[in-house]
């Protein structure tokens, strides 16, 4: 299978770079799987996880929270609000993203914003759900 090369860069860190066969990302208009010649499109990412493809049967899966994927026929650059591998996620941790964005949702009047922090706590919770934690 042809490979692109994928960098992922998070606030405090690169968490990958490298060459893959696959990325699947959580973009907040749907799920999209990303191949080596993928048309140009650049999309912001919601609460979720990125499924990276090395080869068959070997890869990595890093937790994003917001941020915007650049995606073009040769690669794809992520640039990530929050991120971490998924081993280094902790119960704990993510329940403090969730109660960050409940302040944050509870101490604004703003009506759109209140429906968007609730669904990026619908997110995180359903993230927490499926990793298990």
């Amino acid at each position: 299978m042809a490979t692109f090369h994928f960098d992922f860069v998070g606030p405090e860190r690169s968490l990958y770079s490298g060459e893959v066969e696959s990325v699947q990302l959580p973009g907040t208009e749907g799920e999209m799987t990303v191949l080596a010649g993928h048309a140009p499109v650049l999309t912001s990412l919601r609460v979720g996880v990125i499924v990276v493809t090395e080869r068959a049967n070997s890869g990595k899966r890093i937790y994003v929270r917001g941020g915007f994927a650049d995606i073009g026929p040769t690669g794809v650059t992520v640039l990530a609000e929050r991120a971490a591998p998924i081993e280094e996620l902790t119960p704990e941790s993510l329940d403090r993203d969730i109660e960050a964005a409940e302040l944050q949702r509870d101490a604004t009047e703003d009506l759109q914003k209140r429906e968007e922090l609730n669904g990026q706590i619908v997110q995180l919770q359903e993230t927490k759900n499926l990793l298990k934690l």
